[in-house]
């Protein structure tokens, strides 16, 4: 690996000369720090390599995967950053499952008004992530669990102790509360219309398995969801996962969505209506309810191997606390090769989610090696396989290379608003941790204001790798441009909802996220002003950011004062 990462080194490293800007000196706890002289132009240099042809889309395991990996090395070395994986790696290697479905030899429901074929991306989307050369569900019941929430400490139980094991499941999306009025069992209790970790996908196959399921589906909703059906099938079948032993292995065949016309098809077929137990599911007495005379079988075939990715670690040393470390992290892979779009793109290249965000790291690191070293380490990580469930900073903070209690803080870019200047910058999280009032400290010296994100039952405080260090305890801050409607300085709020609905609903996860023309990077470069100057206090302070009360990773954190003081 490490010959060809030479090799790959040597055709993709350019020398990139940093532009000097004036020092700064240690900041107090109260102070902030001067802007950070951003270059524009180099941002948009990386962006344009990244998303280009020549790294395929950059999905893990590919020829773009060695690609990416080499240039982002060359990048760390240009901007003067010293290694910080392992054993002094630049690389950190995360072995991943990979697995993609082939056509289906069966896939069905039989209902007693007989078989209801379904199309495996028209009307589910289904992948696994056992390494396995076939998907086999032999009629297994179908039982649907309301939003299969386990939440002892919120007094609610989706599942009241029922046998789900060899059982196909059907979840709702979100949390029991999303569309609860008040004076209902659960209003309140999972955030209102803020999603909770109980109401994300990853939360309903997780416990589908631990329950001992065969099979999971979510019925899919935009509204609940957060995105249309375009963004479910953009996996085209392909999975990863960090490889796991044997022992633990998901029961899990099959998991995925079903589209909500073809759930309500299917209740219907055995007696049941969907909509009313969706109302039903929204109370805390709600039982598990079997589709009588409903079974599901399904043959797929699977291609499966297990690759080798790596997540890039570049690090400036602190000085008296070298062992305390700000992280910033981006992650570099997308979605690589799919179907022709209308212009006949085939790559799925992520040149906003998230080329913009790695860009973002390496222009910050450029800008803080033109100072004087801070005293504590500042790391810049961009992960691998994001897009495939987290994997990559998963994989990191159970194998850090600083430890998670000595990590004074994990601030994320995934996603940037790129429709121009913005009065506000969207806080994704709103009362989870101290760095939000950071965030508006730096940002009333920009002249701008914080807003919460418009649409927190998207959840996406739970959707970027920020949340595998929040999850350990780690006081985080994510910057992502579609939480809410920038209020754009040339059409406010509509005009930034406009930028959301047209990115979200055409280029998000397909070909057509390309830089292009149409970029305005004014805003994009205050966010990452505001970020960056929030790492750079952090590191030249002796300050540690806190959970704020009320926050469920606050207990994990206290765990571990004591190696803090």
């Amino acid at each position: 690996m490490r010959t060809m990462l030479n090799r790959t080194l040597l055709c993709l490293a350019s020398a990139l000369a940093a532009l000097p800007i004036a020092s700064a000196e240690a900041q107090t706890a109260s102070a902030t720090s001067a802007p950070l002289a951003l270059d524009t132009k180099r941002i948009a240099r990386d962006v344009t390599t990244m998303a280009s042809d020549t790294f395929e889309g950059r999905a893990p395991g590919t020829a773009g995967d060695e690609r990416t990996i080499g240039y982002l090395i060359a990048r760390m070395q240009d901007e003067g950053l010293e290694p910080a994986g392992p054993d002094g790696q630049w690389v950190q290697a995360v072995p991943l499952l990979h697995t993609k479905l082939g056509t289906p030899r069966t896939l069905a429901f039989q209902t007693p008004k007989g078989a209801l074929a379904v199309d495996r991306t028209k009307d589910i989307y289904v992948s696994t992530l056992r390494p396995a050369d076939a998907a086999v569900i032999d009629k297994a019941p179908v039982v649907f669990v309301g939003y299969g929430v386990k939440a002892p400490e919120r007094g609610w139980d989706d599942f009241k102790g029922a046998d789900l094991a060899g059982k196909v499941v059907v979840f709702l999306v979100n949390d029991p509360d999303f569309e609860a009025a008040k004076g209902m069992d659960p209003y309140g209790k999972f955030g209102g219309r803020t999603m909770t970790y109980y109401g994300r996908w990853t939360y309903k196959f997780e416990e589908a398995a631990r329950q001992g399921a065969v099979g999971a589906l979510i019925v899919h909703d935009t509204a609940g969801a957060g995105y249309g059906w375009n963004v479910v099938e953009s996996p085209g079948g392909e999975n990863y996962d960090v490889v796991k032993s044997a022992d633990t292995l998901t029961p899990l065949q099959l998991q995925g969505w079903i589209q909500g016309a073809v759930a309500k098809d299917l209740f219907a077929r055995a007696g049941l209506d969907l909509a009313a137990l969706e109302k039903q599911a929204r109370s805390k007495d709600f039982k598990p309810v079997v589709l009588k005379g409903v079974t599901f079988s399904a043959d797929v075939p699977v291609t499966h191997e297990t690759i080798t990715s790596h997540n890039v670690l570049g690090k400036i040393a602190g000085t008296t606390h070298a062992d305390e470390a700000v992280i910033f992290g981006a992650h570099w892979d997308a979605y690589g090769k799919g179907e022709p779009d209308a212009q006949g793109r085939i790559y799925r290249a992520g040149a906003n989610d998230d080329a913009l965000g790695v860009a973002a790291l390496l222009d910050i690191a450029r800008v803080m090696k033109t100072r004087p070293a801070p005293e504590r380490s500042v790391v810049f990580a961009a992960w691998t396989g994001e897009e495939r469930g987290l994997l990559g900073s998963e994989f990191y903070a159970a194998n850090p290379v600083v430890p998670m209690e000595k990590t004074v803080a994990n601030l994320a870019i995934d996603i940037l608003q790129t429709a121009g200047p913005a009065k506000d910058v969207i806080l994704v999280g709103q009362g989870q941790d101290t760095l939000e009032d950071d965030m508006a400290r730096v940002a009333r010296t920009q002249g701008r204001t914080v807003t919460p994100e418009g649409l927190p039952e998207r959840g996406l405080f739970y959707r970027a790798d920020h949340f595998s260090f929040a999850k350990r305890g780690v006081p985080v801050m994510l910057l992502m441009g579609i939480a809410g409607a920038s209020n754009l300085e040339q059409g406010g709020t509509k005009a930034g909802q406009d930028w959301i609905d047209a990115y979200t609903g055409n280029c998000y996860h397909q070909a057509c996220d390309a830089i292009g023309p149409d970029w305005n990077l004014t805003g994009a470069l205050e966010d990452i002003d505001l970020i960056g100057r929030i790492g750079w206090d952090l590191a030249t302070s002796r300050r540690w950011p806190t959970w704020k009360a009320g926050s469920e990773f606050k207990a994990i954190r206290e765990q571990s004062a004591a190696s803090r003081n």
